[in-house]
């Protein structure tokens, strides 16, 4: 039974994540390295 409950705690997070990933909202400032160059 260890096995199902990894599966389930494994899939609950991956599709967490990917609800995540796809519902959120895109940031306004590009991010690209060039940008972060300055950053040290």
């Amino acid at each position: 039974m260890m096995w199902l409950s990894t599966v389930l705690i494994v899939g609950s997070f991956c599709g967490y994540f990917f609800y995540r990933v796809l519902t959120t909202k895109k940031k306004p400032e590009p991010d690209s390295y060039s940008d972060n160059d300055d950053q040290g």
